[in-house]
């Protein structure tokens, strides 16, 4: 299954895919998904895209708002870049077949789509096709992907690491990136695929956490592998936890989609019976994300509680039924019914606002590697992701990236003789249970030390820990076979230890990162950037 094709796109999402297709017709493309095609972070979305649509609405309006929400630390040229572009990116989805929900909740309508509205928006700006957008995009965005002649997709394939100037035949040290070597899930071999460009584009590393509503496989791949091949990593502190997933002991990871507060939708303290956030911010259920959650989480520990309660059962049962069906019968036959009662949420790690360097073409600062999507920090999220800019985000630099490898092709030669994998020196593991026993340490002290509140303690005793794992694991990957679950335990611990320095890096609190010892926030925005040794 190795080989060689002109581009080699890392990850079968919403950025992986647009890069792709912009891609096809004058290139050959290999996709490399890491299990099935749809099990990524992208078909988990429910919310949708936001763009300026509605009359009244401005691009200087999104803008703002996404400012706003970012905590003065985005890149005013890029929110502005993105911004302009997502009413094309729209069009383009809807062109592919996406069906978006019209006004009167009928599918697709000729460009007049109902629009909803999300925390830290000023306006209705939220296309979506119920509550299931992301799924939708996905099974588009596939299904063109398989039929197009020169995209060659390549599921249950787990990425080791990059294979940069370092693993040619004749060494050179010009850290340029020429594909990845990867395994097999079905095989166990370790394959290699080259290109004359890679590109990035899987997803975050939700899974360092104990709760978290991101895929299993979004143990952050791209960013540990990238880091390791010498590229830059900014603001891994800024870790996004979604207000309200659904508390549940038999159900994890469900979440229950923000458009569900911008269409009425009350928090209330179960012990009290009363609504809670006009206390904590004018904005109320609709302000943006960090706020909220901080605001979920207050409660329950001063109340002493399992959870709050997210409630919409004050709208029309049509209402509901109509604009949240894949949630009203997800929680129907766990025995709520969202129209009559209120629904328990707790908060959950849900967007990774940080990771690899990238410029407005999705370039990284290695030669011949390009990444877009939530692996990257492109300067769009600032401190604090708005709702919704997520997906629009990898439209665009999906895009982009495909974009500046078409104009600049010339520019990037064919790759050389790369060494093959070597596993002559290593056997295979009879100790399985080191890496279960790990993955579940790393993910409970991150959530009890590095989570929505933080403090300096806290964030030295996970450094310590992490310092303490990285030797045992490192020892683990030299002497035994690679598998998947060693590979997603390297790169979850290397983004672990990635998101602790930058927070400890940080003396104020910012966005996403809270902290007890530096309550206040610091008079300049300024990014955290860690250069690799």
């Amino acid at each position: 299954m190795s080989g060689i094709s002109d581009i080699l796109v890392i990850g079968s999402g919403a950025a992986g895919l647009t890069a792709a297709l912009n891609l096809a017709d004058r290139f050959t493309v290999t996709v490399l998904a890491k299990g099935g095609f749809d099990e990524g972070s992208t078909a988990w979305a429910q919310g949708g895209i936001a763009a300026v649509l509605e009359e009244g609405d401005t691009f200087e309006s999104h803008i703002e708002d996404t400012m706003t929400a970012g905590a003065g630390l985005n890149d005013r040229a890029v929110v502005e870049f993105v911004v302009e572009n997502a009413p094309a990116a729209i069009e383009n989805l809807a062109a592919l077949g996406v069906a978006f929900t019209a006004p009167d909740g009928s599918e697709g309508s000729n460009g007049k789509w109902h629009l909803t509205r999300e925390g830290g928006h000023s306006h209705r700006r939220i296309v979506h096709v119920d509550d299931a957008t992301g799924w939708a995009v996905q099974q588009a965005l596939i299904k063109a992907a398989l039929a197009h002649p020169n995209i060659r997709m390549v599921p249950d394939m787990v990425v080791v690491d990059l294979a940069t100037s370092r693993h040619e035949e004749r060494y050179s040290g010009a850290g340029h990136v020429w594909g990845c070597y990867a395994v097999n899930k079905a095989s166990g071999a370790v394959e290699l695929f080259t290109a004359n460009a890679t590109v990035l584009a899987t997803g975050g590393a939700g899974r360092t956490y104990l709760f978290s509503t991101a895929p299993k496989g979004a143990t952050g791949d791209g960013i540990a592998m990238a880091w390791r091949a010498g590229a830059r990593v900014s603001n891994m502190e800024f870790m996004q936890f979604h207000p309200t997933c659904l508390y549940n002991l038999e159900v994890k990871n469900f979440l229950i989609t923000e458009a569900v507060r911008g269409e009425g939708g009350r928090l209330i303290n179960p012990s009290t019976g009363k609504r809670f956030m006009p206390f904590y911010d004018p904005r109320e259920e609709l302000a943006p994300r960090d706020i909220v959650a901080r605001a979920n989480d207050a409660e329950i520990k001063r109340f002493g509680l399992d959870y709050v309660h997210l409630d919409i059962s004050h709208r029309e049962p049509e209402f509901v039924k109509g604009h949240f069906p894949n949630i009203y019968e997800k929680l129907l036959g766990l025995g709520i019914d969202m129209t009559a009662q209120p629904i328990p949420v707790v908060p959950a790690q849900h967007y990774t606002c940080g990771g690899v360097i990238v410029d407005m073409d999705g370039r990284t600062d290695l030669p011949g590697l390009y990444a877009a999507g939530e692996v990257t920090q492109s300067g769009l999220h600032g401190a604090n992701r708005l709702a919704s800019n997520s997906l629009l985000e990898c439209f665009v630099y999906g895009r982009a990236v495909a974009q500046h490898i078409g104009a600049h092709w010339d520019d990037l030669p064919p790759p050389p003789a790369i060494r093959p994998w070597d596993e002559s020196r290593v056997t295979d593991s009879d100790e399985e249970v080191v890496i279960k026993q790990n993955w579940t340490e790393i993910r409970r002290f991150m959530w009890n030390y590095v989570g929505i509140v933080r403090t300096t303690k806290r964030l030295q005793r996970a450094q310590n820990r992490i310092r303490l794992l990285s030797e045992e694991v490192a020892d683990y990957y030299g002497h035994f076979r690679v598998t998947p679950d060693l590979i997603e335990l390297r790169n979850l611990l290397q983004a672990a230890e990635l998101i602790v320095r930058c927070a400890l890096h940080r003396k104020e609190s910012r966005g996403l990162h809270y902290t007890l010892d530096y309550p206040e926030l610091a008079p300049e925005a300024v990014d955290t950037v860690l250069t690799p040794n």
